[in-house]
């Protein structure tokens, strides 16, 4: 599966209703872990809408954080996050959903849906998939 594919079923798991964007990040990239499908949306559950719903840092965010850790076995993982959420900064105008979810001009910063394929697009993109 292409790196772009793997973005648009994030997407289209996000829409579907029935994953956060957490967990539609996770799903999305799973080949990437040890773990099934199932358990990474059963560890990504609690952390959409901003951290636990506290509108902070974006959920998306935190699932390619969450890969991240896992691929690297949390050597480097550090470093990689960073790059991760500093290109997720550039692209969406912030980390924080409370900012990303933000309506101006009659639509949000960046809509969950592009946090999500931004998500997924920049993980593979840092981490060589």
């Amino acid at each position: 599966m292409t790196l772009n594919e793997r973005a648009e079923k994030a997407v289209e798991m996000k829409t579907s209703g029935m994953y956060n964007c957490a967990q539609s990040v996770t799903a999305a990239l799973a080949d990437e872990t040890n773990l099934s499908q199932d358990q990474l949306c059963q560890i990504s559950a609690g952390f959409c809408a901003g951290m636990g719903n506290l509108e902070a840092t974006c959920g998306a965010l935190i699932g390619a954080g969450m890969i991240a850790g896992l691929k690297t076995e949390g050597k480097g993982t550090l470093g990689k996050t960073r790059q991760i959420q500093e290109e997720f900064n550039r692209r969406c105008g912030s980390i924080k959903c409370k900012d990303l979810k933000t309506v101006t001009d009659g639509r949000p910063l960046c809509p969950c849906e592009e946090c999500v394929r931004n998500a997924v697009m920049i993980y593979g993109e840092i981490m060589g998939l």
